[in-house]
């Protein structure tokens, strides 16, 4: 089989031609470059109109229009003006040629050819580009978003600060060439909420330290390595959740150098394989829209006319994935001294004054430059240490702070004999989800935001209770936005690591969470965030 791929999603027009057999006959793009700002989507789709052709025939010239056999298209996520034009585009050479068409996720198509064009099995998945940020496994059936950007793509962040200093666009790369040049560290916005991080704060702050006299250099250097420290930190965090035995890095901002330095550091030092697919399949291109339009439809998927309706809000998890039968055998070796732990910390079992107790240091990250490192780590002990002593205030279960030293990352507290909730839902007990959200409740009703809500971060204790830990990413705020963010998190979480009884464990938190007096008001607000996001 061959197929013919159209990729038209923003500002590049793609063309691609591909076997079932996996190789690559054609693949072209062209991309639109705006004068002056960014991308206008009526004048992308324009753009498309024109250029498509002419791909089409480029294309044709190499290969037959005779021996396709299907025809793909980018049916979403992406600009609503672009798609339209590409979904015509691929129905006409469809109904010339008389042969069927499939629309295809634009995302889950990146994932695909990086693993065709390189040695990857089953890797957890960093997707970052213009539109995009996103952390994506496959689980049971489908490609599930473990973490994602909350506000703006990690591509749009730079794009916007370098339209602000007046560099051309794509600004991603003079951003680069530009970070190579700096020496110093200004403190901008870390923002990691769970799995989920947000670039708004970080941009803003970046724009403010140019506008100030900062030397741009150094401001690209600090956003780069601030940026890039985030999106390397929630991978490594999903790792630790999946497990997967390889990560992938794909999208448009896969060409930086940094990025992929900083992500190869992190696999390497949890003992897996790294992979970043060749220049031409990282960024938007045709041929990942074909080879995923193949799979598909050797696995039995058909679509007729009427079902090629654009879909702008086209997210990852929403895709049936019906080409993947069996996971592969590889699997990760976990280096003996992360086994049974989180990304974040090494967790040690002893004794202290006749209790026993838990020795938790926050680990040292070599991607992460040292200052910098040394900040966040500082920053996270002395926060967690303050919000386990004040919660108990509220009386919210919580181990006891023994000992906090800020200049190692090291914090000594009560061990809680006990299980993750995580593992006791699994087993099918959900009864401490109701306390869950009584827990949560009476943080928000003190206005706490904990900021990285998992079922791994509540312990079921042995006496029945059920208590909460890692404060590390905890702050105090009264916006029902961020205690709505909040809840967000905590419901991603359960949807990628529950998924199976995800319905009966949400109600029950939400039960528990109705504890408190504005709780409504927050779950009514919830709504709101979630049309916000990038594809709901």
């Amino acid at each position: 089989m061959i197929c013919i791929g159209l990729e038209g999603t923003a500002e590049k027009t793609g063309v691609g031609v591909v076997t079932s057999d996996g190789e690559v006959l054609f693949n072209k793009t062209i991309i639109y470059t705006p004068p002056k700002q960014g991308i206008h989507p009526r004048e992308a789709a324009d753009h498309h109109a024109e250029t498509f052709p002419k791909l089409i025939k480029e294309a044709f010239e190499v290969v037959d229009k005779d021996e396709i056999d299907l025809i793909a298209f980018s049916q979403g996520p992406g600009l609503g003006p672009c798609l339209r034009v590409t979904a015509t585009a691929a129905r006409t050479l469809s109904l010339a040629l008389k042969k069927p068409i499939i629309g295809v996720n634009h995302c889950v198509a990146h994932i695909e050819i990086g693993k065709l064009t390189t040695d990857a099995e089953d890797p957890l998945t960093l997707y970052v580009s213009g539109g995009n940020t996103q952390v994506i496994a496959y689980v049971s059936n489908k490609y599930r978003v473990f973490g994602e950007t909350l506000d703006i793509a990690i591509g749009n962040c730079l794009d916007q600060f370098a339209r602000f200093c007046n560099l051309p666009h794509p600004g991603g790369p003079y951003v680069e060439k530009l970070a190579e040049k700096g020496e110093k560290l200004i403190d901008l916005p870390y923002t990691v909420k769970g799995m989920d991080i947000s670039f708004s704060g970080l941009l803003t702050s970046a724009m403010r330290s140019y506008e100030s006299g900062e030397r741009l250099e150094d401001v690209c250097f600090s956003l780069q390595e601030i940026a890039f420290s985030m999106l390397t930190e929630i991978t490594e965090r999903a790792l630790a959740h999946t497990n997967k035995p390889e990560v992938m890095l794909v999208g448009g901002v896969a060409a930086n150098n940094r990025l992929r330095e900083m992500l190869k550091i992190m696999s390497e030092e949890q003992n897996v394989d790294f992979y970043v697919p060749e220049k031409q399949f990282c960024g938007d291109n045709g041929a990942m829209i074909a080879w995923l339009g193949i799979l598909q439809y050797m696995n039995g998927k058909r679509m007729t006319l009427e079902e090629t309706r654009i879909i702008p809000n086209y997210r990852t998890d929403m895709v049936e994935v019906n080409w993947i039968k069996e996971i592969p055998k590889k699997k990760r070796k976990i280096p003996p001294h992360l086994i049974g732990k989180g990304a974040e910390a090494d967790i040690k079992k002893s004794t202290y004054l006749n209790w026993d107790v838990v020795i938790k240091e926050r680990i040292k990250k070599s991607y992460r430059i040292e200052e910098l490192d040394k900040l966040i780590r500082t920053r996270r002990t002395v926060r967690e240490g303050r919000f386990l002593a004040l919660i108990k205030n509220f009386d919210i279960p919580a181990p006891y702070v023994f000992d906090v030293d800020r200049d190692k990352g090291i914090i000594v507290m009560s061990y809680i004999h006990g299980k993750l909730a995580k593992d006791v839902i699994e087993e099918g007990d959900l009864d401490c989800c109701y306390e869950i959200g009584e827990i949560v409740a009476k943080l928000h009703e003190n206005n706490i935001i904990h900021n990285d809500l998992t079922t791994s971060n509540f312990i079921v204790g042995k006496d029945g209770r059920t208590y909460i830990i890692d404060f590390g990413l905890g702050k105090f705020s009264d916006l029902i936005e961020d205690k709505a963010v909040d809840l967000i998190v905590l419901k991603k979480a359960i949807l990628t690591t529950h998924y199976n009884k995800f319905q009966e464990v949400w109600e029950k938190i939400i039960e528990g969470y109705k504890t408190y007096e504005l709780w409504e008001e927050v779950i009514n607000h919830m709504g709101e965030v979630e049309k916000r996001a990038r594809y709901l």
